[in-house]
């Protein structure tokens, strides 16, 4: 069982593999998805998360994180890369990789709220502050995605 210094390595690590993941997708999926407001949506995102990628890559050096995939996060990014490589095949197909990006988001808001508490019980005011902009921009993020996908399941339904 990981503790101290090792389990903060370790969820930065999980962190900044779950932000690449999300970047990544972000990046590919704004070219594909069938939906322009989604597209507008992600592209906007795609902007934040990848200066919060810069800014977890940067804390984690200095607990020796890199954004090494362990079980959780080599699962969802492997998702993420099935549903995504397939959007552009058809609208359920984009529904598919957009709903694993929302997902992504709310894993990544509860990693921010986690990482808020350990900043702040080890006293890293830059960790701190970073976790918290973590936890903020993927919470609104996951919300304004979730709602995008909702719209897009009636439309899917009714057409």
């Amino acid at each position: 069982m990981k503790t101290g210094q090792e389990f903060i390595k370790h969820e930065l690590d999980e962190a900044i593999a779950i932000q690449q993941a999300i970047v990544e997708a972000e990046q590919r999926l704004a070219r594909k998805h069938p939906v322009k407001e989604a597209q507008r949506l992600i592209e906007r995102a795609h902007k934040q998360d990848s200066k919060q990628l810069q800014t977890l890559q940067e804390i984690g050096k200095r607990f020796g994180a890199s954004g090494k995939q362990e079980e959780v996060s080599e699962a969802m990014t492997q998702l993420m890369e099935e549903t995504v490589s397939g959007a552009g095949e058809a609208e359920s197909e984009a529904y598919e990789a957009h709903a694993v990006l929302v997902t992504l988001k709310r894993k990544q808001a509860d990693a921010g709220d986690a990482m808020v508490k350990i900043a702040r019980a080890v006293k890293d005011d830059e960790m701190k502050a970073a976790a918290k902009e973590l936890y903020d921009t993927s919470r609104r993020s996951a919300q304004e995605l979730a709602e995008s996908l909702s719209k897009m399941a009636v439309q899917i339904a009714t057409a």
